[in-house]
């Protein structure tokens, strides 16, 4: 999201009172990570000191905004609660959001409109504030490996570049569902007699209902998530089948191919985040593993920071 809609927003909620009023008056910042599947809120105090967290369902956009609202309310309540506060006014406070969806712009507007009386917000994809967590607000990059992919670098001039992202089937690369992709794309193989049967299609076969019919019902229905539900089997088999293993060293090229695209001078510290973050670390070419970095913070952590590096430069 653009800043110029944060500033309007900010004008809209402090209209009464002069910007020195309204940062005096926070008393508790927010983080919030929300995506598709879930959200975590941080709870801190005006210095940034972590007080407690709070989880929910999900919050991106897509979801409808004033869900993403709701959801973040509740689990902003549960940290408050958690951390044995009584939850304040929310006019004292100040709340940094990664929110999946953040880049429509429509979505954004509306979700800005509906803040329910928050002193500051600040809104930014989820994405960019898992790359703030990561290197704690400093340059760096961030492929994130989960249900879909996506990567993202900060500059040191603060520039900012998003690589990936399109969604899937024609992105994601890396991703869970990418990961599915290939596992059917195997079993299709098997069972047209173009491969070798070998367990990892089996296993496949049997997830995917035991039979060809059942794989072409299954296909019919088949999304983004329930593609992802076959990354675990394409783990499992690749220390021991190599057409699994290949798929995993494949999924290890695109995430060089991603953090080639962000940084072409190989300068950067690379933090990979997300459930396939692991899985994936051990099939990456040797010259990229040298340069991944254990993240030091998670998206909530980023949307903090993001707050505020907001309220020291307003």
């Amino acid at each position: 999201m653009n800043n110029s809609s944060t500033s309007q927003l900010d004008l809209a909620v402090s209209k009464n009172t002069t910007q020195d009023e309204k940062a005096s008056a926070i008393t508790f910042l927010i983080g919030v990570d929300g995506g598709g599947t879930g959200t975590r809120v941080v709870l801190a105090d005006r210095n940034g000191i972590e007080l407690a967290r709070g989880v929910g369902g999900p919050s991106g956009l897509v979801h409808g905004r004033q869900n993403a609202w709701n959801t973040i309310l509740s689990a902003m309540k549960d940290a408050f609660k958690l951390a044995g506060l009584d939850l304040p006014a929310l006019s004292s406070l100040a709340i940094g959001c990664g929110l999946a969806g953040v880049n429509n712009v429509q979505w954004a507007e509306e979700f800005i409109s509906l803040n329910p009386g928050f002193a500051t917000l600040v809104a930014e994809t989820d994405a960019y504030t898992t790359l703030v967590g990561a290197h704690a607000g400093q340059p760096g990059v961030v492929i994130a490996l989960g249900t879909g992919s996506v990567g993202e670098v900060l500059q040191a001039d603060g520039q900012r570049r998003e690589v990936g992202g399109w969604g899937f089937p024609v992105s994601d690369e890396a991703s869970g569902a990418w990961l599915g992709m290939q596992a059917v794309n195997h079993l299709q193989r098997t069972l047209d007699g173009r491969a070798t049967v070998n367990p990892f299609s089996v296993a496949v076969l049997a997830h995917c209902g035991g039979d060809k019919n059942a794989v072409f019902d299954w296909l019919a229905s088949a999304n983004q998530t329930r593609y992802a539900e076959l990354a675990p089997l394409v783990i499992r088999f690749s220390t021991e089948v190599e057409v699994a293993r290949n798929i995993m060293l494949a999924a290890g090229r695109e995430v060089q191919a991603m953090a080639t695209a962000l940084d072409s001078s190989g300068q950067l510290p690379i933090a990979l985040c997300g459930g396939l973050a692991s899985p994936l670390s051990y099939y990456l070419p040797t010259e990229l593993q040298q340069r991944i970095q254990k993240p030091q913070g998670d998206s909530a952590s980023g949307a903090l920071i993001l707050i505020q590096h907001h309220l020291r430069n307003k």
